[in-house]
């Protein structure tokens, strides 16, 4: 098999990309770090539980939802129910499954830190966009999203144990 080398514009735009998404999680790790004690991860975790009806998911669907190993998911749980920002409830219709619930606490310690958190992501990206570039970002990268998600759909991260 021939390898398909990236052309340059290719390879600028790789190396931007990869820039920008390393700069742009570090970014939000501090905020998060410094605003609640919690990586950007944490907090994913806690504002997908937030939007979900009676604050509850299972943890196969929250992993989906955040795009992790269920493994992954498990040892952040874990930690987020030390602080009391979350409880594991059994599932009623799966033995073997289990629900992540936002606790009061959880809920509040979000509230808390949302507002600084959307001021970082809009100052860390959104304030150096114009209108027609968020609509090229949100068609670009969902576009790669659905390519990724259909065309390997058995080797999803949820999917995985580590």
């Amino acid at each position: 098999m021939t390898t398909r080398w990236l052309t340059p514009d290719e390879q600028r735009a790789w190396r931007a990309y990869i820039g920008a998404a390393h700069l742009l999680e570090d970014v939000l790790d501090r905020q998060l770090q410094h605003d609640a004690g919690m990586p950007h991860l944490y907090y994913s975790i806690l504002a997908n539980l937030s939007e979900a009806p009676d604050h509850r998911l299972r943890m196969t669907d929250l992993a989906e939802l955040v795009k992790i190993t269920r493994s992954r998911l498990t040892y952040a749980v874990t930690r987020l129910e030390k602080d009391g920002l979350v409880a594991r409830e059994d599932c009623p219709s799966d033995k073997r499954g289990s629900i992540a619930a936002l606790t009061d606490e959880g809920m509040a310690v979000l509230e808390r830190t949302a507002p600084g958190h959307v001021e970082t992501v809009r100052a860390a990206l959104f304030d150096h966009l114009s209108p027609e570039q968020v609509g090229q970002l949100e068609e670009i990268f969902g576009t790669v999203t659905r390519a990724l998600q259909g065309g390997a759909a058995t080797d999803m991260p949820w999917l995985r144990r580590a």
